[in-house]
């Protein structure tokens, strides 16, 4: 399937272009585009380590695929920006090259926010009267239907919507708000999926 874009959510089942964001150089730019809202090849270069023509290269190749685009020329400078910051990339249940794909992006991207979390909560050395109940690390296993994981996937999501608009518009921030952030994972048991669905399909002579 091709890549969409509406109501502000880019999203895709597409092999090549999942495949194409399953690259570490690639994952970072996006998220400093998120952060910095606009970039050049050159402010990446130094915000990454890598060379001004490898950072070139892979925002071209972000573009092609449809997750960034070219911002308003400054000057001799022409900088990018994302299409959008919130992204679903989706495995297409009938092609096995979309969920290997999606499953190599997801991957990449849950080490890399987990080592970063990690990271900022062994370097803290305090916490501010108070804030201490704002951290948590929960890990839960349940047994569930696919209705209610799916169900619970959207409940997840609904988690943030109180708070959308913050991040472009400073003034929708309250007094004291601070950055945050959320890591959810919902994941069934894929293999007991599969071997689940492969025993009803022989039972119904499929």
């Amino acid at each position: 399937m091709t890549v969409v874009n509406s109501d502000e959510i880019f999203t895709t089942t597409d092999p090549e272009a999942l495949r194409a964001l399953a690259h570490p150089v690639r994952i970072e730019l996006l998220d400093l585009l998120d952060d910095e809202g606009e970039l050049t090849a050159s402010r990446a270069a130094e915000l990454t380590g890598q060379t001004v023509g490898n950072c070139s290269f892979h925002l071209r190749t972000l573009a092609r695929y449809g997750y960034i685009e070219r911002g308003e020329r400054q000057g001799t400078a022409w900088p990018w920006r994302s299409i959008s910051r919130n992204r679903e990339l989706r495995a297409d249940e009938s092609d096995p090259e979309s969920v290997r794909a999606v499953g190599a992006v997801a991957a990449m991207t849950l080490r890399r926010e987990a080592e970063s979390m990690a990271a900022e909560l062994a370097a803290a050395t305090s916490v501010a009267p108070g804030w201490a109940e704002t951290v948590v690390v929960n890990r839960s296993g349940f047994w569930a239907t696919r209705e209610e994981m799916a169900d619970l996937v959207r409940r997840v999501r609904e988690l943030t919507e109180p708070f959308a608009g913050r991040w472009d518009d400073a003034s929708k921030r309250p007094e004291g708000a601070v950055q945050g952030r959320l890591l959810g994972v919902v994941l069934p048991g894929l293999e007991a999926v599969a071997g689940a669905t492969g025993a009803a399909a022989e039972e119904a002579g499929l």
